[in-house]
């Protein structure tokens, strides 16, 4: 997947540090979204089982310049960086449960 300059300056201005972890989840909802709700809840379920991996959430209706810069047109929109700041996935709309962890468990995987 490409990974454009100018995504890695938007998501670092939101908070992103991709370089401190081993994946990077930037989850992009709106606060009447029972999906975003959701998500997060799986993410940090994972988060806390996966000390690689760091879920940042971003309220896209305060955000609206970085909403508009990475194209997101539905919540939940989730965008996952590798450790170097590359774009290793993009979700527009809610993934499945499996497909969350298929990403973190490739990028991330649980501590034995």
């Amino acid at each position: 997947m490409t990974d454009p300059v100018p995504t890695r300056a938007v998501l670092a201005e939101l908070g992103a540090r991709w370089e401190e972890v081993d994946l990077t989840v930037v989850q992009f909802s709106t606060a009447f979204c029972g999906p975003c709700r959701a998500t997060r809840a799986r993410l940090r379920q994972l988060e806390a089982t996966r000390p690689g991996l760091r879920h940042l959430h971003v309220d896209a209706e305060s955000h609206l310049a970085a909403v508009r810069a990475l194209g997101v047109r539905v919540t939940p929109t989730l965008i996952a960086l590798d450790r170097t700041g590359a774009v290793v996935a993009r979700f527009s709309g809610a993934p499945r449960p499996q497909e969350l962890t298929a990403l973190v468990d490739a990028h991330a995987p649980a501590v034995r």
